[in-house]
Order: structure tokens, then sequence, then C-alpha cells
């Protein structure tokens, strides 16, 4: 913790600036981005959840080969659809891309809609053990089988503080609640209250 706080301390006297690019599906951000990194010298720096993947180009409306080569971009199709990214993982990328393009003269734009993404850089992060395949396969299995209401009932029955933040139809969330309280046996809102990763050392300008 103390070399995180030294971090930020180095981070906020060099004033160091991220610009955060966010908004619904189809709204036109990559193209926003592109033209602002190309105006302002910028890093495009993904913050979507399925522009991770490698293989879903086509389905998640990623910048053309031809667009990512106007500008640099990090964390575009970097991993296999097979591997799955959580937010931890992304954050940490993130993180050191940001300082890749600060270290180059260069503005960081982290760019996409997952919201979670973007709060961990923002809010900081919980630190949330591994929960253990098993209790991953069978969150999925739930999810599949009887459908994210079904599995919201259950979670209520076990930890009703968390069940009451989520909608029953959010299937990731009502799947990873369940598999956090499977697999460590505390609920996902007492992690979330404990001290965690702090928020990215800069200061965020949003655009929508």
């Amino acid at each position: 913790m103390k070399q995180a706080e030294d971090q930020r301390n180095s981070v906020a006297e060099r004033g160091q600036v991220a610009l955060i690019i966010a908004g619904p599906t189809c709204s036109g951000k990559s193209a926003l981005a592109l033209g602002v990194a190309r105006k302002l010298g910028g890093t495009v720096i993904n913050a979507d959840s399925m522009q991770v993947y490698r293989d879903l180009r086509v389905l998640t409306a990623r910048p053309t080969p031809e667009e990512e080569a106007l500008v640099p971009h990090r964390l575009y199709g970097v991993l296999p659809a097979a591997e799955k990214g959580s937010v931890a993982w992304w954050r940490a990328q993130a993180l050191a891309a940001m300082e890749e393009a600060w270290q180059a003269g260069r503005l960081p734009i982290l760019c996409g809609g997952t919201g979670m993404y973007m709060r961990a850089l923002t809010d900081g992060l919980a630190e949330i053990p591994d929960c253990g395949e098993a209790a991953r396969t069978e969150a999925r299995r739930l999810v599949a089988e009887e459908g994210p209401e079904a599995l919201h009932a259950r979670l209520a029955d076990v930890d009703p503080d968390m069940a009451s933040r989520l909608r029953p139809v959010d299937s990731q969330r009502v799947s990873r609640a369940w598999e956090v309280w499977r697999g460590t046996g505390r609920s996902l809102a007492w992690w979330q209250a404990q001290p965690g990763l702090p928020p990215a050392p800069c200061r965020f300008v949003a655009g929508d």
C-alpha cells in the first residue's frame, strides 16, 4: 500500500491525465477516440470486455486494422476467445498501457462501454481471491439451466445483501455473486467493502 501511495503521489506531481470516452454500443466511441488521438497525440486503450478477444472483431465492431495503424491502439484482440479475461487482469494491463503512453508523451484515451472496467480505474478494485473452477462452473450451469432469475432467488436465500443490489435478469452479475459466495464463503458485498487496489494514479477527464 505504501508503494501504491508513493506512485499516486509521483504521478500527481507530474500532472498525469487520462481521457475516458464511454457510451452505449454503436454510439461512435471508437471513431471519436481515433479522431481525438490523431489530434492530441493519444494512445487508444480498449475498455470493452468483448473487444479484448481477437476472434470477435466483426461481432464487437472493433476498429479495423487500418484504423488501428493510424495511432497506437492497446488491448484490442489480445486474448483468444477460449481464455477468460477478468476485471483485475484488464486493470493491470490498462495501467501498464497508460504508463507506456505517458512515458512516450502521449495521452491515454480509454475507450469502451464496460462500466466495471472503467470503475476499476477511477474508483479502485476489491481484491477477491480466486473462487475456484468448481464454483465458476456451478454458477454458469445454474444460469444456463434455470435462468438468472432463479439463480437470483437462490442468492437471495443465502446472500440477501448482495442479491438486493442486483437485477434478477443480470445474468453476469448474478452469476458472479453466486460464484464468489460459493467459492469463498463470503458475500461479494463483504469483499467489496474491504480495502482493495487504489484508483489509477492520475486525473481523469470524461467524454461521451
